[in-house]
């Protein structure tokens, strides 16, 4: 079954959606759209150090990855202006990281892969990587969901519960910069933060409870790959942007359906 290139891609989205569907809630929760940004930008930098090092993509694009989302973290903590702030790091990174890559010999005619994603010449091992980390962090928001929500509901409640939210935000940090690690093949360094923001936003719309939300957020992910791989395929558009494309138009009628039931 996995010889088959357009399964290997709709497995290679479910595995994203797995990932991005629970840690997008909190990013909308937390209202980090820009947080994870910043966070994706950076990883045309990590590629560009992948290459120019001779190490593995994931390495280079993790290590980068998570560095901006420490950055970003200890910031946000220091109470910055985190729009401004995070605006000069997300385009900042992103500059950096495509005129460092433009000094590589024999990728430039590549780098519309790593921008958009190409998620069908997803490998078997691409897709051990992506499933691979999707476990781990979903793994790591099972286990700190309750302390995650209340640091997300109140700073002052986490105190009280004996909570430390620079933990919890540590936490999403480190989620956030493996889903962009797994993600790059996939949708690419531009459209990764889009895979986050959106099919949360579609499930907030329709859900009654945190839970229901991720949940929700999977399945709205899911349901955009499978949808954006059929677009692609049907009319030779880009697969990264299809996906996205997909996801959006779904966002659309869950806001609908939303105002409806709340009319």
């Amino acid at each position: 079954m996995l010889d088959d290139f357009t399964t290997r891609a709709l497995l290679a989205g479910l595995g994203v959606a797995l990932a991005a569907g629970p840690l997008g809630s909190f990013v909308v929760w937390r209202r980090m759209a820009y947080f994870g940004d910043a966070t994706s930008h950076a990883a045309i930098l990590g590629v560009a150090l992948a290459l120019a090092f001779q190490l593995p993509l994931t390495v280079g694009v993790l290590t980068v990855s998570l560095a901006m989302a420490m950055t970003v973290s200890t910031l946000a903590a220091k109470g910055w202006a985190m729009d401004t702030t995070l605006g000069v790091l997300a385009h900042s990174a992103l500059a950096f990281g495509l005129v460092a890559i433009s000094f590589v010999p024999g990728v430039r005619t590549d780098l519309s892969a790593y921008l958009f994603g190409d998620i069908l010449v997803v490998s078997r091992t691409d897709l051990a990587l992506i499933w691979g980390g999707a476990a781990v962090v979903l793994g790591l928001l099972i286990w700190r969901w309750q302390a995650l929500l209340t640091a997300t509901l109140s700073e002052e409640l986490a105190h009280a519960a004996g909570l430390n939210p620079d933990r919890e935000r540590l936490v999403l940090t480190v989620a956030l910069a493996v889903v962009v690690a797994v993600s790059l093949k996939v949708v690419g360094a531009l459209l990764i933060a889009a895979m986050l923001i959106i099919p949360a936003a579609a499930a907030r719309a329709l859900a009654r409870t945190p839970e229901a939300m991720a949940v929700m957020a999977v399945a709205i992910g899911g349901l955009a790959a499978f949808a954006g791989l059929q677009l692609s395929l049907w009319q030779d558009t880009d697969a990264g942007p299809s996906i996205v494309a997909a996801a959006a138009v779904i966002f659309a009628v869950a806001a609908g359906l939303g105002q409806i039931r709340r009319g």
